[in-house]
């Protein structure tokens, strides 16, 4: 019995870490300093098709509410909650943001200029996007390259800022359903299931049907490797 009741209180502790876990983000950004905070992250960097997708959101944390930070209390690395917890973050942190801009790159613009030019560019033209003369703008990672405004790169970015966390969210879901609906345009790779990763699903598709132009061929990806590319 004394260990049902430990991991029941463990359990019950994750769920309340998971519930203010957007406190402890918001923490993160109002110690920078700055009224204005703005978050970059992508999703998609790592998938065989499919686009990348940057999105960049930008917080004013003096004039956020009460109301408004306890509906985003759950706020979190996008990887960190299910679909269904995604898609109701989502037009929270729409709704709350100061501004939000979304950046698309398609897989021949990342066949042509390379995976990390398009990734950090896509990142950059999102910041430009939302960012207001005293922000600071913020990463995940790594800087993004010349910014007219102060740029901070964030380890564990995603799981440390509201704002970048919530730029993953948005980045997420909005990539999510752009492949639900390329699923019905290009039948047959179930890309509504594993939108784009490489999935062994996806991988044995590519063998039985090939690419679709959706898939990004500059990858050295072992599900290429029988197809004459």
């Amino acid at each position: 019995m004394p260990a049902v009741t430990t991991e029941g209180a463990r359990r019950r502790r994750a769920a309340a870490r998971k519930r203010s876990s957007g406190r402890r983000l918001f923490a993160f950004d109002r110690r920078l300093g700055a009224r204005w905070i703005a978050g970059a992250d992508e999703a998609g960097r790592g998938c065989l098709a499919g686009p990348l997708v940057a999105a960049a959101v930008l917080f004013d944390t003096e004039a956020l509410t009460t109301r408004e930070l306890r509906a985003l209390s759950r706020l979190n690395d996008s990887k960190q909650h299910t679909h269904e917890v995604r898609e109701e973050l989502f037009p929270v942190v729409m709704r709350t943001a100061a501004k939000v801009c979304v950046v698309s790159r398609c897989a021949r613009t990342i066949d042509a200029r390379g995976l990390h030019k398009t990734n950090l560019a896509a990142l950059r033209d999102a910041l430009l996007g939302v960012a207001r003369p005293g922000c600071i703008c913020l990463s995940d990672g790594f800087a993004v390259g010349e910014l007219p405004h102060e740029q901070r790169a964030i380890v564990e970015g995603d799981a440390t800022s509201a704002a970048i966390a919530a730029a993953s969210i948005v980045a997420k879901v909005t990539r999510d359903r752009y492949m639900r609906r390329a699923d019905v345009l290009h039948p047959g790779w179930e890309f509504a299931a594993h939108v784009g990763y490489s999935t062994p699903e996806h991988r044995d598709a590519i063998q039985r049907l090939g690419v679709s132009p959706l898939h990004r061929l500059s990858f050295a990806s072992t599900a290429y490797q029988q197809l004459a590319l």
